[in-house]
């Protein structure tokens, strides 16, 4: 099947969105579709460094579309869906709904991944003309709260062909034979010890109050955060400095192909989100987030901490994670020194948690959208 993929993520770029989107179209292009990727030129890159900020293996090709900042990306959406029409395209994959409506006005089947609200001024009204058109489309929700939301919010109901529960996902082979702990610790010159592992934004409402009140109060515990851009991580190492706090290594950004190892040093794998949750984009996206972390979490096969969100038990469940009250330090610090102790349970809850990974691949959820896709084109 032909597939042109649009997103109007910033390529190459350490957002989540980006690195989801070029997840996707990787699968994609690994279970043997013919891909091309369209993304506004903000600035271009080589295929190498692309491969190891987002952790990819087999190549595919991306074009970079000029726009007019000005139009919103409504210029480049337009540009896309008319190059991938003239590249013969069989459908049109993305996350914008411009481009969406756009393959429909065109008569081409369009995939829509949601993964939050529609934004903006003019989303909810691109949103009922996408889903009013009797063209051929294929909507993914990556979680049914989302899905479940919408269909109240618009006061409609997606037709059951027409959609896809689509949880994120992860890519298991790339954390095969991973290293104890110990090991992985020792070969990345991390302090030894008892280690709680954060990897992601440091964005509102993702917990880092939480986590610097824990390690204040746990100095016998080592933290290590991953992630976060340079100005998002220095008003938290001043407030390690103020507070005094030196159990936090924090590393800052790691390619993604690097990602696997760097968990791997971690005991337990915290997802310590609040109760109000900023995306990157803005908004709180508390009742319908799914982090792509808790999919890498399980397949790095370390038990997991979260903040008990009712949309997280969608897919998380108590063989592998440990649900904490949000915001309350006591009670992380309780399953913290839970697991501490029992060393046994951690062993169970993290092979548990691989295992249940295995569902969750990004092919696997490929090959169910592909599926559907083929039955929708005949």
């Amino acid at each position: 099947m032909k597939i042109a993929c649009i997103t109007t993520s910033v390529m190459p770029s350490k957002t989540a969105n980006s690195i989801q989107a070029m997840k996707v179209v990787h699968a994609l292009h690994e279970i043997g579709h013919e891909v091309q990727l369209w993304v506004p030129e903000f600035e271009k890159s080589s295929w190498d460094e692309i491969a190891d900020i987002y952790g990819l293996k087999s190549r595919f090709e991306i074009t970079w579309v000029r726009f007019l900042p000005i139009s919103k990306q409504y210029d480049f959406c337009w540009k896309a869906v008319a190059s991938a029409n003239r590249w013969g395209a069989q459908v049109v994959y993305t996350w914008a709904l411009q481009a969406a409506v756009f393959a429909q006005m065109r008569g081409l089947p369009s995939v829509m991944e949601f993964h939050d609200f529609p934004m903006g001024r003019l989303g909810p009204e691109l949103f009922k003309l996408f889903a009013s058109s009797h063209q051929k489309k294929l909507s993914l929700c990556t979680t049914r709260a989302l899905a479940e939301g919408m269909e109240d919010r618009y006061d409609f109901k997606f037709h059951p062909d027409e959609l896809q529960i689509a949880p994120n996902g992860t890519e298991i082979e790339r954390y095969a034979g991973l290293p104890s702990p110990e090991k992985a610790r020792q070969s990345l010159n991390l302090p030894q010890g008892f280690t709680v592992g954060y990897t992601g934004h440091f964005y509102a409402g993702r917990g880092m109050e939480l986590l610097t009140e824990i390690a204040r109060q746990m100095p016998e515990v080592n933290f290590l955060w991953v992630g976060g851009r340079a100005e998002d991580i220095a008003p938290w190492q001043r407030q390690l400095n103020d507070q005094d706090i030196h159990n936090v290594t924090i590393t800052g950004f790691i390619p993604n192909s690097q990602l696997p190892l760097y968990q791997a040093a971690a005991d337990v794998l915290a997802m310590p989100y609040g109760k109000k949750i900023s995306g990157s984009s803005g908004g709180d996206i508390s009742k319908v987030i799914n982090p792509m972390k808790m999919f890498d979490y399980m397949a790095a096969g370390r038990p997991i901490l979260a903040s008990d969100i009712p949309v997280f038990h969608e897919v998380l469940r108590d063989e592998i994670a440990l649900f904490c009250e949000s915001e309350n330090s006591t009670s992380w610090i309780a399953a913290i020194r839970a697991l501490q102790q029992d060393g046994l349970r951690r062993e169970n809850m993290g092979a548990s948690a691989k295992q249940e990974a295995h569902k969750y691949t990004w092919k696997n959820r490929a090959r169910l959208t592909t599926s559907r896709l083929e039955k929708i084109l005949e």
